[in-house]
């Protein structure tokens, strides 16, 4: 009997250091690290000047007097400044006649520049990643782009690869949403993430004002990041992914509707944004940010603004009511990178947020130097605050997007090594913030400002 007992507590021991190995396995496979990251900057022949914006705009014949004064005074209150990316069908005067070629050619140049260097700076290569994730919301060719990729860069045959389309400017956190989770199917494997858009054959040459304005926000970008569940290379991993939100509004006809690709009265493709737009974004961030606080803030934080809303609902019954108390999203957050959609995307998350100047400088800068680059634009406000050294080991960022569906996606990430990469700010860091940052729109086009009647929904 003895010895038979002996035996029994010696398979169950034997169980359950299986099931503790197993659950620590499990645990160190869930974990998804950001090995590092590469933004796109196009060659210098590529940039778009006042001058040049302007010219573009008088080449469209279509344009009565309002529909020119309405796209110039998008440009004056863009937040944009002189050194923003163009195709180059655009600047070869081509934007209302683009072929499959322009679109190739713009993602080839991204893929040879961000996707080698990334390689290169991480010393992997592209027979180590696992897992491929591509996103461009607005072209979708056969064979895929991930496919394209693939080839171009000789990985292997049993690459997972998945390509992503119509999924707006958000489409990057839904990649590495879809990237971490594959990685928890493939213990110490490598995720390559692509996210660009294409703006070669998407120009608009209409006269729809809804559809105008993306001609004046969108412009060339995109960037490359490797992940890992792999704890050897963890350790030398820039940042962890702490949490993954991700709001999808698309069942509300409004929220679906707000962002639109669609035809024109005359056939004309382009996208549509309407001016339910920014209710709708404050809704889909406030569902989004509802689901998030709990998983990051603390306790005590979560318990004061609990007990201010009930105070709230106590003292107002049956009088006017105010607004009631904010969470205080800096009880957990060190560090916020916000979409650069635009300058009314900027300040419309800062007044919800109760964030500061200094909170919202990365995404302003990003906004003023690149435009609004779609799924890739959050990248270049991680990259400004890496390059003015503003992440220390342990701090938590906090990155937050919009895209059309209409989806609010936000992520939590914790930095976990030494971040002091200039990487595509380098040339320029140390021109921002500046003292004043002029408006070279308003210096040239300052008229267009005095007509009224106008209403910018962007």
């Amino acid at each position: 009997m003895d010895l038979l007992l002996l035996l029994t507590v010696l398979h169950l021991a034997r169980t359950v250091a299986s099931l503790v190995r197993a659950v620590v396995a499990r645990r160190r496979q869930s974990q998804c690290y950001l090995l590092d990251y590469v933004c796109y900057k196009p060659c210098d022949g590529r940039k778009v000047s006042t001058e040049m914006a302007g010219h573009v705009i008088e080449r469209n014949q279509r344009l009565g007097l309002p529909e020119y004064r309405f796209l110039l005074r998008v440009m004056v209150r863009s937040g944009i400044g002189e050194e923003s990316y163009c195709p180059r069908n655009i600047l070869e005067g081509r934007e209302d006649t683009p072929t499959h070629q322009d679109a190739l050619d713009e993602m080839d140049a991204f893929f040879d520049a961000a996707v080698a260097k990334l390689f290169h700076k991480t010393g992997l290569g592209p027979r180590d990643v696992d897992v491929l994730v591509v996103n461009v919301s607005m072209f979708s060719r056969a064979p895929s782009l991930a496919s394209r990729i693939v080839g171009r860069f000789g990985m292997r045959e049993d690459v997972a690869a998945f390509n992503l389309s119509g999924m707006g400017c958000s489409a990057g956190f839904v990649s590495l949403d879809l990237a971490r989770n594959a990685l928890r199917t493939r213990a110490t494997s490598v995720a390559l993430v692509v996210s660009t858009e294409s703006i070669a054959p998407n120009w608009y040459a209409g006269t729809d004002r809804s559809m105008m304005m993306g001609n004046c926000l969108f412009r060339c970008g995109g960037s490359a990041a490797l992940l890992t569940n792999d704890p050897s290379l963890g350790r030398r991993a820039k940042m962890a992914l702490r949490h993954l939100v991700r709001e999808n509004t698309a069942g509300d006809e409004e929220a679906h509707t707000c962002a639109l690709q669609r035809e024109d009265g005359d056939g004309r493709v382009g996208i549509s944004l309407s001016k339910a737009l920014p209710r709708v974004a404050g809704r889909a961030l406030t569902l989004n940010l509802g689901r998030l606080a709990p998983r990051i803030l603390p306790v005590s934080e979560l318990a004061r603004f609990a007990a201010g809303t009930m105070r709230k609902k106590l003292l107002s019954r049956g009088r006017v009511k105010h607004g009631g108390p904010k969470i205080n999203f800096k009880t957990g957050v060190e560090h916020f990178c916000i979409h650069p959609g635009g300058t009314a995307v900027v300040e419309g998350v800062k007044g919800s947020l109760g964030l500061n100047a200094s909170d919202v400088e990365p995404a302003l800068m990003t906004l003023h130097r690149w435009g609004n680059t779609s799924a890739s634009s959050l990248w270049y406000v991680l990259s400004y605050m890496e390059a003015k050294q503003r992440l220390k080991r342990g701090d938590r960022v906090l990155m937050l997007t919009f895209g059309s569906g209409f989806k609010c996606n936000s992520c939590l990430w914790e930095v976990k090594g030494y971040m002091a990469d200039k990487g595509v700010w380098a040339q320029c860091i140390n021109e921002y913030p500046p003292e004043c940052i002029t408006n070279p729109y308003a210096d040239k086009y300052s008229w267009v400002n005095d007509v009224q009647g106008d209403t910018i929904v962007f």
